[in-house]
């Protein structure tokens, strides 16, 4: 890929024109296009010291510095010790408390909180009106190249502490209890409706899903007869009017 593609492809995604990934017939599916040219990008860029870029002491690839906020961007970056990198999008109203991060490729739309210590990796979906909260962990998805991102939809709530990786994507309005840890091999039991949910099937709309653990299979004898059991996620209810209320974001604070 030529310099002016990967190039092009930057801007585009700095100003939201294209995405990393984009739901196709209710799934979705990774941009593979943008995927080739971030990992152009990288094996174009040259290390350099970055003073010049308001970065003194840091190295980086010379092509894919942090941006630079003002006003007119609308976005609230608050000082101490954030950043977002080059070829991320970050919508009007997002608030960034310190310090966040939000890497290459990744998509933050209009509302959402990205709080302390909380990282939106490479490529990763956030949508609006999304909660972030303190410590939260979006993994990034660069390679392999076909693999969709982690993505969370619209209005959902992202406890303290939760770790999201391995392309999990929740759907709009789904809450996620402080301390849960999703990814492709933690099972998630729906317990109103009955069932496991299947790899790889995303976490239902206004899902309100919280940390369990469940008793080792057979396989380890040893284990069971030790009582130990395993982590899993619980789908212990679905939004209603009560939990709206305690989830209710506030406009003033954007």
């Amino acid at each position: 890929m030529s310099d002016l593609n990967w190039k092009e492809m930057l801007e585009k995604l700095e100003k939201g024109e294209v995405r990393a990934a984009q739901k196709v017939d209710g799934k979705w599916v990774a941009n593979v296009e943008v995927k080739q040219a971030i990992l152009a990008a990288f094996k174009a860029g040259e290390n350099i010291e970055a003073s010049s870029h308001h970065y003194p002491g840091f190295v980086d690839k010379h092509n894919i510095m942090p941006q630079t906020f003002t006003p007119e961007r609308g976005v609230r970056m608050v000082p101490g010790g954030s950043s977002v990198r080059r070829g991320a999008y970050v919508s009007k109203g997002v608030i960034i408390m310190p310090p966040a991060y939000i890497n290459i490729g990744a998509f933050v739309d209009e509302g959402t909180m990205v709080d302390s210590h909380a990282l939106v990796g490479s490529c990763a979906q956030i949508g609006k009106n999304v909660h972030l909260s303190a410590g939260v962990q979006i993994g990034g998805v660069l390679e392999p190249i076909g693999l969709a991102p982690v993505v969370i939809e619209d209005g959902a709530f992202i406890g303290a502490g939760v770790v999201i990786v391995e392309g999990v994507q929740v759907l709009k309005g789904a809450v996620i209890a402080p301390g849960v840890v999703l990814s492709k091999s933690i099972p998630v039991y729906d317990c109103v409706n009955g069932r496991v949910l299947e790899q790889g099937e995303p976490i239902p709309e206004n899902a309100i899903v919280v940390p369990g653990s469940r008793p080792v299979n057979d396989k380890l004898s040893w284990a069971k007869e030790m009582g130990l059991s395993l982590n899993c996620a619980m789908i212990i209810k679905y939004r209603d009017e009560k939990s709206e209320s305690s989830l209710k974001l506030e406009d003033f604070l954007r």
